[in-house]
Formats: structure tokens, sequence, C-alpha cells
């Protein structure tokens, strides 16, 4: 299986105001940084966690379905299935009906036959794409995430120097393992 990140957040969950008031700067010459540093922060988390802040459209890519009759969708919270395509082995596609399938907060639970299946190419024979999210809105993010983005950004603003070095992802303030870990998904 392999996923694509088809259309990323309109937004980010904390705007430059915010994260310039957590920060007490007050004048423009650092917002470039900054605003790099939010959108850091949220990739960082969304890595860490598997979970999509603000909704974002995703696709999964499978050679076929699988026996257990269960996609696990690789980042969450799902919000909504919008397409199903199926490739015949010349290369055509062909839309499934999307009312049979059912989804949990992080997987998709296949009919016992799955309506209008052509016969599948060999590879990449199916095309899952969906929404993932919280929500719209930056209000809709946990506050505790909102609350380990902004630790994360100020963080990194303060040791920029350690992040260039080490790079953003390996360095992380403490305290920030325990504001994430309950929105972890866990990996099996």
């Amino acid at each position: 299986m392999t996923s694509y990140l088809l259309a990323g957040p309109a937004e980010e969950p904390v705007s430059l105001v915010e994260a310039k008031g957590f920060l007490k700067v007050e004048d423009e010459a650092e917002d470039g940084l900054i605003s790099t540093l939010i959108s850091a922060a949220r990739l960082h988390i969304e890595g860490v966690t598997g979970r999509a802040l603000l909704a974002q459209s995703w696709r999964v890519v499978l050679d076929r379905w699988p026996v257990s009759r269960m996609v696990k969708l690789p980042v969450g919270p799902f919000v909504s299935l919008t397409e199903i395509n199926a490739y015949d082995d010349g290369g055509g596609a062909h839309a499934i009906g999307m009312a049979q399938f059912f989804a949990e907060p992080d997987r998709l639970l296949l009919p016992l036959n799955v309506a209008g299946m052509p016969s599948l190419r060999e590879r990449q024979g199916l095309e899952i794409d969906y929404v993932a999210g919280f929500g719209t809105e930056p209000g809709e993010v946990p506050v505790d995430i909102r609350q380990a983005l902004l630790v994360l950004v100020a963080y990194w603003f303060e040791h920029r120097d350690a992040v260039i070095v080490a790079g953003s992802g390996s360095v992380v303030p403490t305290g920030f393992d325990l504001l994430v870990s309950k929105h972890r998904q866990a990996r099996l």
C-alpha cells in the first residue's frame, strides 16, 4: 500500500499572530521564519501521530483488496470517502460506488463482494481517495495538539542553531511527547 497527499490543509492550525503572541515577538522581522516553523511543526506532529490536524485529501493505492476486507488508512482521523477507482487490465478506470463501504476512524471496511469491480491490473489496481483531519477550522484541532505545536515552534525559534545542525525532527522540547501521546496511532 502506498499513500499520497493530494491536497494539504487550507491553513495552519495556529496563525502567525497566535505564534508571535506566544513567542512575545512584536516586530515583523521574523515573520518568515515563524511561518516556516509553524508549517514544520505541523508536519512534525502529523508525522509523529499519524493524524492530519486540519482536513487534507489523501490517496491510498493498493494492488488488490485485502483478504481481511479491511483497508487500514495511514492518516486519520477519517472524515469522508471522496472517490474509489479500480483499474482494469487495459488501464481503464472504473468508478466504484462508495455507499457499499463502511468507515471507522482509521480504516475502511469492505463488503463481502464489491459491486462494479473489473478484473484488476496486476499492480496499483485500486485508488481510494479520502479526507482526513480533525476539522476544517483551527479551533477544531484538539487543544493539547495546538499547545504542542506552539511549544515546538517556540523551542525551535529559541534553539535555531541546534535545529539547523541536527534537523528539526530530532530536536524537541521536554514534555512534547506527553502533549501528543494520546493522539498517536498505534502502529503494528
